[in-house]
């Protein structure tokens, strides 16, 4: 099928084909018909992309910082690289999305196959998308019509924010399709428009509404303004543009105590007088309305109970479908031009489309529903094993494909087949599926890489070992003792043929095997302490049905490099956090008990400055000290031929992928026991238990 893309480095807007997707839990499967060009906030994408680099970092003042952050900690070649390749990516454009359903994931109820719907998503020929971002289409809407849903619902969350009253004068500044919209909204509230933008043909659009209209090129906006009406309620912004004068021109506007909401996309440098005298109000509105973002209402499908939030984003779309069924909302003014897919450059490459108000993409009636699409011809490694990635995240981008590369990497699996498309592209992977049953079932692969979330481990291990592959996994192994259990079980019957290998690459470090060959399996005392950094409140590391929590998800790297560095099984632990909330382990200290009597301290915080070294290393033994900061300098005190080994920052991961082929193409047994693989994630299950219950938890 195909797919509209940007890339955020070049600015290139480009047709990919790409696999077709398979309906997941909670979400519907939509062949698409039409999909509407939001003009405003794709041109806004598209204009990021095309900026120079330091264009870009004028726009995002805030990821600069970051940036300058992020050299001082790793130099300046490493974050070049860094930002260069997350720059060079692709992000999916479109949002305005009518189709029919022709798969349901598992938990969706009240739809049927073929089915007219309404969704968020992108322009591509078929869509997976969450059911609480997707509506159905009452008989009386033309598909035509229906794309319209999202922008009217944007429009209309802003103007419940402002919540007008019939008879009041709302001015609109932007007459786009969202202000256009907005505005025919307002009407229905029986509120008197003004409508302000410099574009003439809008503005004409606007005066066929029946809406009193400024153009601001003509004149001062306010005074303009002052004589139609003598009284301005509010305004609702929804123009885009980087001047913070617009802002300022509303609050002058305004009536005292008026209301000001934003929507669009503006400079937001306030002038404290221009509110201060008239107590005006200033808000601004979060896209469809209340459910935005969470991910529990739209990944999760949990609904807001109705009684205490009337308008969720989902009840807007309703809402909207509703008006366009009765035609009291009618949006065939606003289609300039209908245009098939294969066309995309009109609108995406050619200034003068760009002037038009609604453009809307027309979709072919047969797509092909491939759910494995060829990208190159297969170049093999004559010797090296066959491999198959599955996952396509900033892991498998940033760390996992680069380190791989020139390997026999047949295929790249992700839900997401735009992303995997790109990667597969990138590093000449021949071939790309959403559908990971197929490298599983493919004779010809015998090594899986599994890169997803976490909560898909050990699900994905167990079905990859009884598919008679080899397995490595990213950390953790597992997120809940059951899953370990299950994976052991299964590993047993396939010892013998088949291995498992789990992503704790810092064991594989040059660093790390030069301070066991100097330390030399004798007892020790060992203090590692990681600056880990705070996550967002949404990350999905933190929810612990899906990322297990930090400790479960993050920490046990930690606790398998001192297993490591000891030599020696973990037979106890015990763990204390900061904070009220022991379950949400983002401070935490743990204490580890080992089988030769060592004993190591694994300190993983959140709280700490963002300057600070990330990961530091002391062990203490027999007079002597070795300290490694960051996996860049050891340094070792009281050894007689030993100071200092640099060799760059080297965390093990190249050469823990390099171990695994080799392991696998001369057909020889794991150098790591997969039993310390199970210790690492017992101990790492029995910190938490600590947390819980304050108390030493035994792991053997």
């Amino acid at each position: 099928m195909k797919q509209l893309a940007q890339n955020l480095r070049t600015g290139q807007t480009i047709l990919l084909e790409v696999p077709a997707p398979l309906p997941t839990k909670g979400c519907l499967l939509i062949q698409t018909r039409k999909s509407l060009v939001s003009a405003g906030t794709e041109n806004m994408l598209v204009e990021f992309s095309r900026a120079s680099f330091l264009g870009k970092a004028k726009q995002r003042p805030d990821q600069l910082r970051l940036v300058l952050d992020k050299v001082k900690s790793d130099g300046l070649l490493s974050t070049v690289r860094t930002v260069w390749r997350r720059l060079d990516r692709l992000m999916p454009l479109g949002y305005c999305n009518a189709g029919i359903i022709i798969g349901i994931g598992e938990g969706v109820e009240g739809y049927q196959i073929g089915d007219r719907v309404i969704s968020n998503g992108p322009h591509v020929e078929i869509v997976n998308v969450p059911v609480n971002l997707t509506a159905r289409i009452p008989p009386a809407v033309t598909d035509e019509q229906a794309v319209f849903t999202v922008l009217g619902a944007v429009g209309l969350h802003g103007i419940r924010l402002l919540s007008p009253t019939l008879g009041e004068t709302v001015v609109v500044i932007g007459l786009g399709l969202i202000g256009l919209l907005t505005a025919d909204l307002l009407k229905l509230h029986g509120c008197q428009v003004i409508g302000i933008d410099p574009d003439v043909h809008r503005l004409k659009i606007a005066e066929e509404k029946g809406f009193l209209t400024v153009n601001p090129t003509f004149g001062n906006p306010e005074k303009l303004v002052a004589e139609m009406t003598a009284v301005v309620d509010g305004v609702i912004i929804t123009a885009s543009s980087k001047s913070s004068g617009i802002i300022s021109q509303a609050a002058k506007m305004c009536r005292k105590r008026g209301r000001i909401v934003l929507i669009g996309s503006v400079g937001l440098h306030l002038n404290r007088a221009d509110f201060y005298h008239k107590e005006l109000t200033f808000q601004v509105s979060c896209s469809y309305g209340p459910g935005r973002y969470d991910p529990h209402y739209e990944e999760k499908g949990r609904d807001y109970p109705l009684p205490y939030v009337r308008w969720t984003e989902n009840r807007n779309f309703q809402e909207v479908l509703r008006l366009l069924s009765t035609g009291a909302l009618d949006p065939k003014p606003l289609i300039s031009a209908i245009i098939p897919l294969q066309d995309f450059k009109f609108n995406h490459q050619n200034k003068d489309a760009a002037k038009t108000i609604g453009v809307l993409i027309d979709y072919a009636t047969q797509v092909s529903a491939d759910r494995v699409v060829q990208c190159i011809t297969n170049k093999k490694t004559v010797g090296e094993p066959v491999a198959g990635i599955i996952g396509a995240g900033n892991f498998v981008n940033m760390t996992l494909l680069p380190a791989v590369r020139g390997k026999n990497i047949k295929y790249l699996a992700s839900a997401g087949g735009m992303n995997a498309t790109d990667l597969a592209n990138k590093f000449e992977i021949p071939f790309i599926t959403t559908d990971y049953q197929k490298v599983l079932t493919d004779p010809e692969v015998s090594i899986v890489l599994i890169a997803t979330r976490h909560n898909d481990h050990a699900k994905m291990v167990v079905e990859a070992l009884q598919a008679g592959k080899h397995v490595f996994v990213e950390k953790p192994l597992a997120i809940t003792p059951a899953e370990l259990d299950e994976i052991i079980s299964v590993l047993q019957s396939v010892a013998d043929s088949l291995s498992l290998t789990v992503g704790f690459n810092r064991r594989h470090s040059p660093y790390v095997r030069k301070m066991k060959e100097l330390l030399q399996n004798v007892p020790l005392s060992m203090v590692i302490t990681v600056n880990a950094g705070e996550l967002p409140a949404d990350s999905w590391l933190l929810d612990h049905l899906i990322g297990g929590g930090r400790l479960v998800g993050e920490a046990c790297h930690f606790i398998d490099l001192a297993s490591c560095i000891v030599g020696s099984r973990i037979i106890a632990v015990c763990a204390s956090s900061v904070g009220v909330d022991k379950c949400m382990n983002t401070d935490v200290s743990i204490l580890l008990r080992f089988e030769n009597g060592s004993q190591a301290t694994v300190h993983y915080f959140s709280n700490g400055h963002r300057n600070y070294p990330k990961e530091r290393i002391e062990v203490h033994s027999a007079g002597r000290t070795l300290v490694l900061d960051d996996f860049k300098k050891l340094r070792g005190y009281g050894f007689k031929s030993f100071t200092t080994y640099e060799t760059g920052s080297q965390k093990g991961h190249k050469e823990q992928w390099d171990a695994l082929f080799e392991q696998v193409k001369d057909d020889r047994k794991p150098k790591i026991a997969f039993d310390e693989w199970v210790n690492t994630t017992r101990a790492t299950f029995a910190a938490l238990d600590s947390l819980k219950t304050g108390r030493w938890i035994d792991v053997l």
